[in-house]
């Protein structure tokens, strides 16, 4: 018999959850102790106040992959960025990752990550449509 292959557009469908738990299974014996941990930062412009931004990404094969990155247009340009960098970064260090990773569109953040020490390593032309998509990694000492 032919197994039932449906099409899905749910954000949190929970047959995701399946094949990711089926995935962190045949995984772990070549990640080893280096699993999936989150590590974000929380940006409020005043303390207990609502959350405007922050660095928000994960610890997993003992690098760090920064998700979403983002500061309000009045909270860039002063430096806040890359103490931010710099903080997420010693906190995977102090965590067991020996590097850390990023992508960014054309239109994004690509020079900020530069100055930050990132190199690109790949680019995908035309992603999104009339721009790249570019991943960028650094490597910790």
């Amino acid at each position: 018999m032919e197994p039932e292959v449906t099409l899905s557009e749910l954000a949190d469908d929970p047959a995701a959850k399946a094949a990711l738990d089926g995935l962190t299974a045949f995984n772990a014996p070549f990640v080893g102790p280096h699993g999936f941990k989150p590590l974000s930062l929380v940006v409020r412009r005043e303390p207990g106040g609502a959350p405007v931004g922050g660095a928000f990404g994960w610890c997993y094969g003992a690098w760090y992959f920064l998700h979403y990155f983002y500061l309000p247009e009045d909270l860039r340009g002063g430096g806040l960025g890359a103490r931010l960098i710099a903080r997420i970064e010693a906190e995977a260090r102090a965590r067991g990752c020996i590097g850390a990773w990023v992508d960014t569109f054309s239109f994004q953040a690509r020079p900020f990550y530069e100055k930050q020490g990132y190199v690109v390593f790949g680019t995908i032309d035309g992603q999104p449509p009339g721009h790249a998509r570019h991943f960028l990694f650094k490597r910790f000492t």
